[in-house]
């Protein structure tokens, strides 16, 4: 696979026994958290799973706290920005009509709260995985998003550190995309 400029490359670094992982941006390298299974194909992702799943992710929306940050700048990348509010939950309910979609809260069906007590809501950029249109049970809510200094791993996403999150959302292009490497 060729790193063009528009790439951000999630894959494993290090041996077996100590396994890490890093997300290269041009040649930026930055370690970053991915699901707490690993990674594994996205046709064989399934909701709940732990994994990460493997592929190349268009950057859809970005999600952000204003009652804590400013609105982090997304360099040429044209994608949608809105703050997150109280009122915002993403179902992963996989027998929803709304699974893996943004929803307003209350919801009835299982969901996530967007705006977490945490910081790892701080920032969200919802990636583009199993969502046109989303396949029941094949993983839902993949997204970017912050990471803390206590985080060891996501439910599936990958995860970097605030500032280096806003970093890279500075320098992206107008067509960027995630790609997840198998291990």
């Amino acid at each position: 696979m060729s790193r063009t400029e528009d790439e951000w490359i999630v894959q494993q670094d290090g041996q077996q026994d100590l396994i890490s992982h890093s997300l290269s941006a041009g040649a930026h390298k930055l370690d970053c958290l991915i699901g707490r299974s690993g990674i594994i194909s996205a046709a064989e992702k399934r909701e709940g799973d732990g994994f990460s799943p493997a592929g190349r992710w268009q950057l859809r929306a970005l999600f952000y706290r204003d009652d804590k940050i400013q609105p982090p700048s997304t360099g040429a990348c044209d994608i949608p920005a809105r703050p997150i509010t109280a009122l915002m939950g993403w179902c992963d309910a996989p027998a929803s009509a709304r699974y893996n979609q943004l929803v307003d809260l209350p919801f009835a069906e299982s969901h996530e709260v967007m705006m977490r007590d945490d910081g790892l809501y701080d920032i969200v950029v919802a990636l583009g995985h199993n969502d046109t249109p989303p396949i029941a049970g094949f993983g839902s809510a993949i997204f970017l998003h912050c990471r803390e200094a206590d985080t060891r791993s996501t439910q599936g996403c990958v995860a970097l550190f605030r500032d280096e999150l806003c970093w890279l959302l500075a320098k992206a292009t107008a067509s960027q995309h995630l790609t997840i490497v198998p291990s």
